[in-house]
């Protein structure tokens, strides 16, 4: 699946237990009509794909929806959802700045290549 909107928030990088286990998380606003803001968490090696990535990037995030189930001390069951990051690739919504304006040389296509007639443009 994939989110698509501008980053809001991008979170330092947290480490967790004795393993080191590395939480990072981003929120992403979508742009339609009601816009939602979706919390998206990259873990271990993951974290580091945000680094490249600024508030105020469009962006398009590959993710995967994670679901789990706890079961309290005293017995009572939980479920969990979570939505988790695992590709983000920058979205190209300006026009290039490098790019020149189209030049007007003076010269106009033929109208009509269809014809039986040959065209003659030649200035000889």
């Amino acid at each position: 699946m994939e989110v698509k909107g501008k980053i809001k928030l991008i979170t330092e990088t947290k480490t967790y237990g004795s393993n080191g286990f590395r939480k990072r998380e981003m929120v992403v606003t979508t742009d339609e009509q009601y816009p939602q803001f979706i919390n998206i968490e990259f873990v271990q090696d993951k974290t580091d794909l945000l680094n490249n990535f600024k508030v105020g990037d469009e962006v398009e995030v590959s993710i995967n929806l994670r679901g789990r189930e706890w079961i309290s001390p005293q017995g009572e069951t939980k479920y969990f959802n979570s939505i988790q990051g695992w590709r983000i690739t920058k979205l190209n919504t300006e026009a290039p700045q490098d790019v020149p304006p189209p030049v007007n040389d003076g010269f106009e296509p033929a109208d009509d290549f269809n014809s039986d007639e040959p065209v003659d443009d030649l200035p000889f």
